[in-house]
């Protein structure tokens, strides 16, 4: 199929777009690369790319796909917290614009990039797709209202599917170190501490990005019947882990390291498990391939590989919200996180 792949440029997009290359589909790519001087590792595989913002999409940018693909966003809670009003005005009213143009131009699937985040602090029992909406972030708001507006547009000629991401981790060459396994690892490879900012009690449900980017393959070439106006967990049941559990694993996985709490631990307000049975059960292709203790080696291996500093890890270079941060006081960016004019001459 021909597929309009937007973040691209981002921590699961760079994994997700030769993926899909690989399984024979024609990719295009569409971001406005707020990260490009955030590579980790080896150069991106170049594909085609619409550089823009996501908020300035086009009819025209849209015509010929059989598929969108939409990744696009402010990504995590503190990016969102930055600005309510620009989460909003990004992750949910230019998603939502999307969906409609994707709609008048003809494009049949429209596959959203969704979190597990939408349920936000919803206690220990397992939810399922049908469990209620409690997110605690402008982030998940931004995401429940998103699947909410766009499952209204369903209908014989429109198919949307919103896959709930559990919290990603795994290396990307377009690494992020705010995520819980990614941010544990890193901690223990720099300091020789597993460092918990929180009591650890609460659950998260994890998923590796390369088992992300198998349910969306499995979503695309799935039979439209199948996944029409449908959400799925994306995950596996036996990968609800407590914090707590996850630097565990980070603890036996990194050697010569040592578990330490912040003095000020407190619980994360964040707590949900999720029951993944759904994606198992309607979409069989979907295999995912990494638990915990693989993605903890993983990239553990990675970081030591490049030889990762403490600076690099508490720096802005791969925390999504301190890169921001600096480009704003740079003045590359203005205060709607758009490029400049200077900065983008330089793309």
């Amino acid at each position: 199929m021909r597929v309009l792949l937007t973040g691209n440029l981002g921590y699961i997009g760079t994994v997700l777009a030769p993926i899909l290359l690989k399984a024979g589909h024609e990719v295009t790519g569409f971001d406005s690369d707020l990260f490009d001087s955030c590579t980790f590792g080896p150069e991106l595989i170049p594909i085609k790319t619409i550089r823009k913002d996501i908020r300035d999409a086009e009819a025209s940018d849209l015509d010929g796909f059989d598929a969108v693909m939409h990744l696009a966003g402010l990504s995590n809670d503190p990016l969102g917290d930055l600005d309510p009003s620009l989460t909003f005005e990004i992750n949910h009213k230019a998603s939502v614009r999307l969906a409609e143009l994707a709609k008048k131009s003809g494009v049949k699937r429209f596959i959203f990039s969704s979190s597990c985040s939408n349920y936000g602090a919803s206690g220990d029992n397992p939810l399922t797709e049908k469990s209620p909406f409690n997110p605690v972030t402008p982030y998940g708001k931004s995401k429940v209202m998103v699947e909410q507006d766009v499952s209204k547009m369903a209908d014989d000629n429109f198919s949307p599917t919103f896959l709930r991401n559990a919290t990603a981790f795994g290396v990307s060459p377009r690494l992020r170190f705010d995520l819980v396994l990614n941010n544990l690892v890193a901690w223990a490879y720099t300091t020789g501490k597993v460092h918990l900012k929180s009591d650890g009690n609460s659950w998260r449900p994890i998923v590796h990005i390369e088992d992300i980017s198998r349910a969306f393959i499995a979503v695309l070439e799935a039979p439209i019947e199948l996944v029409h106006n449908q959400a799925f967990n994306v995950g596996r049941n036996e990968d609800n882990y407590k914090i707590k559990d996850i630097a565990q694993i980070v603890f036996e996985t990194v050697p010569d390291c040592e578990l330490e709490f912040s003095e000020n631990a407190v619980a994360d307000k964040r707590n949900y498990r999720v029951d993944c049975s759904k994606i198992k059960n309607v979409l069989p292709q979907f295999n995912p391939m990494w638990d915990a203790r693989k993605g903890a080696k993983q990239l553990y291996e990675a970081y030591k590989k490049i030889g990762l500093t403490l600076e690099e890890f508490e720096g802005p270079r791969y925390q999504r919200i301190g890169h921001i941060k600096k480009l704003l006081s740079s003045g590359k960016l203005d205060f709607q996180l758009r490029w400049k004019e200077m900065s983008l001459k330089e793309l």
